[in-house]
C-alpha cells in the first residue's frame, strides 16, 4: 500500500479526504491573518502612545551656526559625488516665527560639539509652533496708555506717560531692587514686542509701548513663569469663554430677531424702496451721521406718501428689532471691553527668552500653553507632560492647523455621527429584511432585490457621497429650506452638507450589511418555533414580534456592529456631505434644527488633512498615528459596547444563538 493512502475498517482513503492538509491550511491561515492585525495595532499603538513623551533637546554647533531642538529622526545616506554613507540627524528646531521652519537635518560630519543644555525650555505656543530657547528675563509690563484708540501713537506723550510709570515704580516700596527697562518696537506695521531695552538705549523715532519691571537669570525667571503661569492660563480660558459662548449667544440673538423681521417681511411684503431706506437711516443712526439721517428721513416720508406706509404689523417688528439689535450692539461692546480689560491684565507677564543662534523673543504667558526645561525633568516631570498632553488631546480644540492642540470636536463629532447612523440604518435593514423574510413570496423580483442589495455592498462609498449630496442636500434639503426655513434664505439651513445628510448618507452605504446579516438571523430560527406560536393561536405579527425578533436579536446586533465598524471609519463620502478641517461650533444645540444642519470634525478626516494636507508633513506624521489610534479606540469601545448586548441577548435566548 503507497504511504498516501491508509487502509480504515478495509476501506482505503486518501490523506486529502481525510482532512489534515485542509486542517493545517486554515489554522495557517488564521494565524497570517491574526499576526498581520496584531502588527499594524501593535505598530500604531507603539508610534501613537511615544508621540506626547517629551525627549530631551540636544544642543549642536556647526559652522553655520548653532542649532538646538528635539531629535525626531536619524537615518543614513550617501552624499552626492561620495561612496561612504554618513548619518544625518532631524532636529525640530522649533522658531518658525524666527527661522521660517520647523525642522532641520544635521550631518554629524559638520558637528563640532553637542551637547543638551541645563536650561533648555520646550515652549509650545497657541500660535507659531514650539519655540526652543533659555529663559532669560522676566518683564512685568506696565502699558503706556496714549490717545483713545491704540494705534495712534504720540511719541511725546508716550515718553511723558512712560517717565511717570518709571517714576512711580522708582518711588514704590522696594524699588531699589527692581529694574526698569523699555518696551518698544521697532518694526512697522506690527504689535508685537520685539525688544526690551534698557533706558540709555532707547532711540528717537522708537514707539514705546510699556515699561517693564524685569527680573534676571534662568532660574529666577522660570520661578516667575510657575508662579503666573496658572492665572495667565485661567484668564486666556476666561477670555476664550467669553468670545464664544458670551459674544456667542450674542449674535444668535441677533439673528434670531432678523429672522423674526424676515417672517413678517415674507407675510407683509412690504415696498423693497421702504425696506431699504429703512436699513439705511437705522445704519446712518449707527454711525452718527446727523445730516444722511435727516435727508434719510425725509425719503422715507417721501416713500410713504408716494406707495403707501407698509402695515403695521411690519413697522412694530422693524422696531422690535432695532430695539434688540441695540441691545445686543449695547451688551456687545460691554463684554467687548471685558476681554480688552482682562487681556489687558494678562498681557503683563512676559519674558524673554535668547535662542541657540544668538536672537531672542519676547514672549507673553497669554501666548504660552506649555512650557517645561526638558533636560532638567526626570521620569515623574516626563510623565507629567505626557499626561498633560493626552488631557489636552482628547479635550480640547486644535490649533496650528490641526498638528497641535486636541480633537475632541473631531471625537465628539464621530460618535455622534455613528450613532445616527446606527439609528437610522437598522430599524430600516431589519424593516426590509423581515419583508424579504417573512412576508414576500419567492419570485424574479424578489431574486432580483436580493442580487441589487448584495451588488450595493459593494459600491464605493465615494459613490455614496456623491448621491448624498446631490440626493439629500441639493434637492431635499433644499425643498425643507424652501418650506420650512424660507427666512433664513438665501444662506441655507439644510441645503448644504451637515450631520444629518452624513449620518444618512453612511446609513445607505452599510444597508445592505444590516439587511443580509437580518435575514441569516430570522432563517436561523427554527419553523418549528413559528409552528409552535401559530398553533397558540398567535397571528403572524405576533409571532414575529414576540418569538422570531427576541431570538434573532444577536444577529440583528451582529449586523450593526458590521455597520457601526464599517461606517465610523468612512472618510470618502464625509468629504462630500458634512466633514470639514475645523468646525468652530459642535453640531448639536438646544434650538432647532438642534446643529443637525452644522457641518462637523472627524477623525477619519482629520487623519488624511494630517497626512496629505499639512504645512507641517514632519510635525503631522506623529499625530497621524495618534489619532489613528485614538479612531480603533473609539470604534472597538462602540463594538464592544454591542457586543455585550449581544452576549445578554444570547444568553436569553442561548437554544437559538446565531
Amino acid at each position: 500500500m503507497s504511504a498516501s493512502r491508509s487502509e480504515t475498517h478495509g476501506v482505503q482513503t486518501t490523506l486529502l479526504a481525510r482532512g489534515e492538509p485542509m486542517l493545517w491550511l486554515a489554522g495557517a491561515s488564521l494565524v497570517i491573518c491574526i499576526a498581520m492585525i496584531s502588527v499594524l495595532l501593535v505598530w500604531v499603538a507603539a508610534r501613537g502612545f511615544a508621540t506626547f513623551w517629551p525627549a530631551e533637546v540636544l544642543a549642536v554647533s556647526t559652522s553655520e551656526g548653532r542649532i538646538m531642538g528635539e531629535l525626531t529622526r536619524t537615518d543614513w545616506f550617501t552624499p552626492e559625488g561620495e561612496t561612504q554613507e554618513v548619518r544625518r540627524r532631524m532636529l525640530r528646531t522649533g522658531n518658525y516665527d524666527l527661522t521660517g521652519t520647523h525642522f532641520q537635518w544635521v550631518l554629524d560630519s559638520d558637528i563640532t560639539d553637542e551637547g543638551e543644555p541645563d536650561w533648555a525650555v520646550v515652549l509650545e505656543r497657541v500660535e507659531w509652533g514650539r519655540f526652543y530657547g533659555f529663559p532669560d528675563t522676566y518683564a512685568d509690563l506696565h502699558f503706556v496708555q496714549v490717545g483713545v484708540a491704540p494705534d495712534k501713537w504720540v511719541e511725546a506723550d508716550a515718553r511723558a506717560e512712560a517717565n511717570k510709570l518709571v517714576e512711580r515704580l522708582h518711588s514704590a516700596p522696594g524699588a531699589d531692587a527692581v529694574e526698569v527697562m523699555w518696551a518698544v518696537e521697532r518694526r512697522e506695521n506690527s504689535s508685537r514686542f520685539e525688544l526690551l531695552l534698557p533706558l540709555a538705549e532707547v532711540r528717537p523715532g522708537d514707539r514705546v509701548f510699556a515699561v517693564a519691571e524685569t527680573v534676571h537669570g534662568a532660574q529666577p525667571t522660570w520661578d516667575k513663569y510657575l508662579e503666573f503661569h496658572d492665572f495667565v492660563a485661567a484668564q486666556s480660558e476666561l477670555i476664550h469663554h467669553k468670545r464664544k459662548h458670551d459674544i456667542g449667544e450674542l449674535a444668535a440673538r441677533e439673528e434670531a430677531a432678523r429672522i423674526a423681521l424676515r417672517e413678517v417681511e415674507l407675510e407683509v411684503e412690504p415696498h423693497p424702496a421702504w425696506v431699504a431706506t429703512r436699513h439705511s437711516l437705522r445704519t446712518a443712526r449707527l454711525e452718527g451721521d446727523e445730516a444722511a439721517v435727516a435727508t434719510l428721513e425725509r425719503r422715507l416720508a417721501a416713500i410713504g406718501r408716494d406707495l403707501g406706509e407698509p402695515p403695521a404689523e411690519y413697522v412694530a417688528a422693524f422696531e422690535r428689532f432695532e430695539r434688540e439689535s441695540d441691545l445686543v450692539r449695547t451688551e456687545t461692546s460691554r463684554v467687548t471691553r471685558e476681554i480688552e480689560d482682562i487681556a489687558r491684565g494678562a498681557n503683563r507677564h512676559a519674558i524673554w527668552f535668547a535662542t541657540a543662534a544668538g536672537r531672542g523673543k519676547l514672549i507673553h504667558l497669554m501666548d504660552i500653553v506649555r512650557a517645561y526645561p526638558a533636560n532638567q525633568l526626570g521620569f515623574g516631570g516626563k510623565f507629567g507632560v505626557y499626561v498633560s498632553r493626552w488631557s489636552e488631546f482628547l479635550t480640547d480644540e486644535p490649533r496650528e492647523s490641526n498638528n497641535e492642540g486636541g480633537v475632541f470636536p473631531a471625537i465628539f463629532g464621530t460618535v455622534l455621527m455613528t450613532l445616527l447612523m446606527c439609528i437610522a440604518v437598522v430599524p430600516f435593514g431589519v424593516l426590509a429584511a423581515l419583508f424579504l423574510r417573512e412576508y414576500a413570496k419567492a419570485g424574479p423580483l424578489i431574486s432580483l432585490i436580493r442580487i441589487a442589495v448584495n451588488n450595493l455592498a459593494g459600491v464605493p462609498s465615494i459613490v455614496f457621497g456623491v448621491f448624498g449630496l446631490g440626493f439629500f442636500c441639493y434637492i431635499v434639503g433644499a425643498s425643507i429650506d424652501d418650506l420650512l426655513f424660507e427666512a433664513r434664505l438665501p444662506a441655507p439651513t439644510f441645503g448644504k452638507s451637515g450631520m444629518l445628510w452624513a449620518s444618512l448618507t453612511l446609513s445607505l452605504m452599510t444597508l445592505p450589511v444590516v439587511i443580509v446579516a437580518t435575514e441569516e438571523a430570522l432563517a436561523a430560527v427554527p419553523s418549528s418555533v413559528r409552528e409552535g406560536s401559530f398553533g397558540c393561536g398567535a397571528s403572524k405579527w405576533q409571532t414575529i414580534r414576540r418569538i422570531v425578533l427576541p431570538r434573532a436579536m444577536p444577529g440583528i446586533m451582529t449586523g450593526a456592529i458590521l455597520a457601526m465598524a464599517r461606517g465610523a471609519g468612512e472618510v470618502a463620502p464625509l468629504m462630500l456631505v458634512g466633514a470639514v478641517k475645523l468646525a468652530p461650533e459642535l453640531p448639536i444645540a438646544v434650538s432647532p434644527p438642534f446643529g443637525l444642519d452644522r457641518s462637523f470634525m472627524h477623525l477619519g478626516f482629520h487623519i488624511y488633512d494630517l497626512g496629505f494636507q499639512s504645512p507641517n508633513a514632519d510635525a503631522a506624521k506623529p499625530m497621524v498615528y495618534t489619532t489613528t489610534l485614538l479612531l480603533i479606540a473609539i470604534i472597538a469601545s462602540l463594538n464592544l459596547a454591542a457586543i455585550w448586548l449581544r452576549s445578554r441577548l444570547r444568553r436569553k435566548f442561548v437554544a437559538t444563538q446565531f
